[in-house]
């Protein structure tokens, strides 16, 4: 099974949409708050090319994107394949 990361902030409906699709498919995640932390909401923006609203998703250390992202790759049937490898 892949190594599947969020991060993720206190009080966001995206982050809870993600989180919700992920458990659906029974994947094992790591969640990652960085609601009280400017350190970890650095190393999302960094890993995630600057990116800095919540959630941001990897998939074995590939960067996926945020909620809208993953139900993208839901739709176009993509997204099972990933969380198989």
């Amino acid at each position: 099974m892949p190594k599947v990361e969020i991060y993720t902030a206190q009080m966001c409906g995206y982050c809870h949409r993600a989180l919700r699709l992920l458990d659906s498919k029974g994947v094992e995640y790591k969640q990652i708050d960085v609601s009280m932390s400017s350190s970890l909401r650095d190393e999302m923006r960094s890993r995630a090319g600057g990116s800095r609203t919540v959630p941001q998703i990897f998939i074995d250390g590939d960067h996926i994107g945020g909620s809208d992202d993953l139900y993208a790759l839901e739709r176009a049937g993509n997204l099972d394949p990933l969380l198989a490898a």
